[in-house]
C-alpha cells in the first residue's frame, strides 16, 4: 500500500480527517485536489480549506481547479498515473472523464450506509427520519448520483440527543479509520465491490434554509429532530415578535394538549411549546445579532404578551 500512488480530493474538515487518516498510515498523496479559496470571516477574507492548509504543511502539491470539465486538470491527473483517487467531501462533480482516469477508478468515503441517504445531507438525513444508526461506505464512483458499487461499510449508532455537528464529526474519524484499514485490500484487488440493492435507495437533498423551520404542528419528536439535525447549520428558527429566533437545543416535554405554537411555560428550566403531539421544551437560543443563550436569559428578553409562537 506504501507504494500505491494516490491521489486525494476533499474540501472541509470532514475530508480532512480522511486524508490525516491515510498520511498517519503511509500513504502521501502525490496531489490534494480541494475547492478553490472562498471568502469567510466578516472580513469576507479569502481562506483556504482545511485540507488545503494540511496538505501545504506537508508539501503535498495542492490544485485547486473551479470545475474539473477542463482539459489542463484531466491532462494534469493522467500524468500522475495515479492507481486511486479518494474523494471526501470534496464538493464538485466528477466527469466521466476523471473518474476513468486512476487505473482502480475513484473511491468516495460518503457518510451513510448506502443505499440509504444518498445525496448531499446524509447526515441530517439520517437524524431527521429518527435512524438509529448510521455509517460510513466506501464507495466505487460512478456517473450516477452515490450509485456506485459499495467495497466496505461500517454503521455508527447514532446518539439520542446528537447534533449533526456532533455526528459529523464522529463520522469523519470514523471515516477516516475505515478507509486506512481498507485500502490496502481495496488497492490490491482482494476486496470485491458490491452492487447496491435499489430496494433500499432513500436520498438526501441539499438543505435549504427554510427546510430549517420550527411547524408547531408536527410532533414534538419531529421538532426535536428538527433541532438537532440543523445544528450547527443553517440552525432551527422560529419567528416571534418580528424576530427570526434560532433554537440550538431542546428537549421533548410532556404533552399538553394545547394549541400548537401555544408558549406554555417560560422559566429557568426552559421554554415549553405546545406542539401537534406532545411539547417541547427550548433550553438553548438566539435573537438576531446576539449571541447565544439558556432559555432562562432569554426568557428575561420578553414579557411573552404574545402566548404563541
Amino acid at each position: 500500500m506504501k507504494n500505491a500512488t494516490v491521489v486525494f480530493a476533499g474540501t472541509p474538515d470532514f475530508a480532512l480527517a480522511s486524508l490525516e487518516a491515510l498520511v498517519n498510515a503511509g500513504v502521501t498523496p502525490v496531489a490534494v485536489l480541494t475547492q478553490p479559496d472562498r471568502p469567510a470571516g466578516r472580513g469576507k477574507k479569502l481562506t483556504a480549506s482545511p485540507v488545503k492548509h494540511f496538505a501545504r504543511a506537508r508539501d503535498i502539491p495542492v490544485w485547486q481547479p473551479a470545475t474539473l470539465k477542463d482539459a489542463d486538470i484531466l491532462a494534469v491527473l493522467g500524468k500522475l498515473e495515479a492507481d486511486l483517487l479518494i474523494v471526501a467531501a470534496y464538493g464538485l462533480l466528477l466527469p466521466q472523464a476523471i473518474l476513468d482516469v486512476p487505473r482502480l477508478g475513484c473511491l468516495n468515503v460518503h457518510a451513510s450506509l448506502l443505499p440509504r441517504w444518498r445525496g448531499a445531507a446524509p447526515i441530517q438525513a439520517a437524524i431527521l427520519h429518527g435512524d438509529d444508526e448510521t455509517g460510513i461506505s466506501l464507495m466505487q464512483m460512478e456517473a450516477g448520483l452515490d450509485t456506485g458499487p459499495v467495497f466496505a461499510r461500517a454503521p455508527l449508532a447514532i446518539g439520542a440527543a446528537e447534533t449533526a455537528g456532533d455526528l459529523h464529526d464522529r463520522l469523519a474519524v470514523f471515516g477516516g479509520k475505515l478507509l486506512a484499514e481498507q485500502l490496502s485490500a481495496i488497492l490490491a484487488g482482494e476486496l470485491a465491490a458490491m452492487s447496491q440493492d435499489e430496494a433500499g435507495v432513500t436520498y438526501a437533498p441539499k438543505i435549504k434554509t427554510s427546510d430549517a423551520r420550527l411547524v408547531w404542528s408536527e410532533s414534538a419528536l419531529e421538532l426535536h429532530r428538527t433541532v438537532r439535525a440543523y445544528n450547527p447549520v443553517p440552525g432551527a428558527r422560529f419567528e416571534y415578535q418580528g424576530e427570526v429566533i434560532k433554537c440550538w437545543q431542546a428537549e421533548t416535554a410532556e404533552a399538553g394538549g394545547d394549541p400548537a405554537g401555544r408558549i406554555l411555560a417560560a422559566d429557568k428550566d426552559g421554554i415549553v411549546v405546545a406542539c401537534g403531539n406532545g411539547s417541547l421544551r427550548l433550553t438553548q437560543l438566539q435573537r438576531p445579532g446576539r449571541r447565544r443563550v439558556s432559555a432562562a436569559e432569554f426568557a428575561a428578553q420578553f414579557d411573552f404578551r404574545e402566548a404563541c409562537f
